[in-house]
């Protein structure tokens, strides 16, 4: 068969990831630590992209500020996103071009998003009555840690004004300050601070101390007591019995049978459980748990205390009771940046290109700057759509609290308004939301669903956890609820679980076993 070349038109589908596309989803999943640190970077490479002023509104900032304002998003920023490469006599872009994206209009106007009232509805009902976005947020139960960071206008955040990082030398120092007045317990306890190795125990022995201080053994053991006390829990110890000692009393949890098991560590290294039970004098059962107990403590208290000091959670948006049974949502300011185009600069060094390359050059940092202003709009937009219906799914736990907190999955947000799994997935990790109960993930709200015994509506993981941990701290001291009298219980009240999931939400819950429960309480009685 003879060779030959041929050309063939063939027409077909296919999607394509731009790069436009790509960074868009990744602004999507950015929480707002990240998502600043971005905006940043942008101002720092584009000379046409400028941060607007914190009090600016958008009637004042432009069509192309973004944000959360007193005007909203003006609907016309699209169009005037095309005219404005004409002026660098480049092809004018489209909305999908300028996104990389084939997504089309939003489908929540501005005006429902930063200055509309609706209503919030379930399956079609309402839950509760106007749904207002716009007005400014003021707190509420559980709401203050949604405010304002800043303290005034001239004032910097409290976040702001974090000192360095405290190591631990610094920390026990203000203890050992606070602990004693005299300065002979101060200079005994700054002696003991040296003398700590990097997992906080004593390296060294007492009679060191009172040697080289010329003080008395019983005052160094004095001061050295109080100071097993400081944080981090088991800081001072001088073996490894005695700093998992420290942590057990401070849980309350330490007994005769345990202290018979850490003056027996080497039993348990060598994991000769017959003769820990004979020691302790517990039965299997309950040297597992007391075994499972001390895994669970620090052995080197001081190479984990100089950590991180921990970011302030800034919520994303915010949430109030606005009477009547209303909830009131809005973005937050403070995780929301306001970015523009420099329309005056656009203007000053359009009419002065001559040279193609700079054209061209303008014409790309405009087109990117569009597209930030119109990426950061559609993020802001998603994430305020998917937090409104979560409102919607879970206004029971809103209203009567975790009792009542709904089954809930990614696919049904998603069904409900109109986006698919991935895109909700992306919104709801690392946002937060400052209720009235306090400040939640927005992932959170996610749980699975324990079926009904009755036939009845599903129950949520969460729920059902919360049920079981109120059983049982009212369970009463000589009735202490097995997991098996749990399954029972929940079972009468319609829900169909199985003991291995009562025993693994209990675990999760760190409660301990039921018959570790009934020896403590006999302990404490004794």
């Amino acid at each position: 068969m003879a060779l030959k070349a041929r050309l063939d038109l063939r027409q077909s589908q296919s999607l394509v990831m731009t790069p436009q596309l790509q960074q868009a989803i990744k602004l999507l999943q950015f929480n707002n630590i990240e998502l600043s640190n971005f905006i940043d970077s942008e101002l720092m490479e584009n000379p046409l992209l400028e941060r607007a002023d914190p009090g600016q509104t958008y009637a004042e900032a432009g069509d192309g500020a973004v944000g959360n304002g007193d005007e909203g998003l003006d609907s016309r920023s699209n169009d005037n996103f095309t005219d404005r490469d004409d002026r660098f006599g480049t092809d004018r872009l489209t909305s999908s071009e300028t996104m990389g994206s084939d997504d089309g209009p939003l489908d929540v106007s501005s005006d429902a998003l930063y200055g509309g009232e609706g209503e919030i509805t379930r399956n079609g009902e309402p839950v509760s009555g106007s749904h207002d976005y716009s007005a400014p947020y003021s707190g509420g139960a559980g709401g203050g840690a949604g405010g304002s960071a800043a303290g005034g206008d001239d004032l910097p955040g409290l976040e702001q004004t974090l000192a360095d990082e405290a190591t631990l030398r610094q920390t026990l120092d203000d203890q050992l300050n606070i602990a004693f007045a005299d300065a002979t317990s101060r200079m005994i306890g700054s002696y003991l601070i040296d003398m700590l190795d990097e997992n906080g125990y004593i390296s060294g022995d007492l009679d060191e101390v009172s040697e080289s201080l010329e003080c008395d053994i019983a005052d160094v053991e004095r001061v050295l007591k109080v100071m097993q006390g400081f944080d981090p829990v088991g800081i001072f110890a001088r073996d490894l019995a005695e700093c998992l000692e420290l942590q057990l009393r401070e849980l309350n949890r330490f007994d005769p049978a345990m202290a018979a098991l850490l003056a027996n560590l080497d039993l348990l290294a060598k994991r000769d459980f017959d003769r820990l039970r004979r020691v302790c004098g517990v039965d299997s059962d309950d040297l597992h748990d007391m075994i499972a107990e001390i895994k669970t403590l620090d052995p080197r208290p001081g190479k984990t205390a100089d950590g991180e000091i921990a970011t302030p959670v800034i919520p994303d948006v915010l949430m109030r009771a606005a009477g009547n049974g209303n909830w009131h949502l809005e973005l937050n300011s403070e995780a929301l940046p306001r970015v523009l185009v420099n329309e005056d600069y656009v203007a000053q060094i359009g009419s002065g290109l001559r040279d193609r390359e700079e054209r061209g050059f303008m014409s790309e940092k405009l087109q990117s700057a569009n597209w930030l202003v119109k990426a950061l709009h559609q993020r802001a937009t998603t994430i305020m759509k998917v937090a409104s219906e979560i409102v919607r799914q879970q206004d029971g736990f809103f209203t009567h609290g975790v009792a009542h907190l709904r089954p809930l999955i990614l696919r049904d947000i998603a069904e409900a308004i109109g986006m698919h799994e991935s895109t909700v997935s992306r919104v709801t990790n690392g946002k937060f939301m400052s209720t009235p109960r306090g400040m939640f993930e927005l992932k959170y709200f996610f749980t699975t669903a324990i079926s009904s015994s009755d036939g009845g509506d599903a129950y949520s993981s969460e729920a059902v956890r919360h049920r079981i941990k109120s059983l049982i701290d009212n369970e009463e001291p000589k009735k202490i609820l097995s997991d098996d009298k749990l399954v029972e219980l929940l079972g009468k009240e319609g829900i169909d679980i199985a003991r291995r999931t009562v025993a693994k939400y209990r675990e999760a819950m760190r409660i301990p076993s039921s018959v570790q429960r009934r020896r403590e309480k006999k302990s404490r009685a004794s």
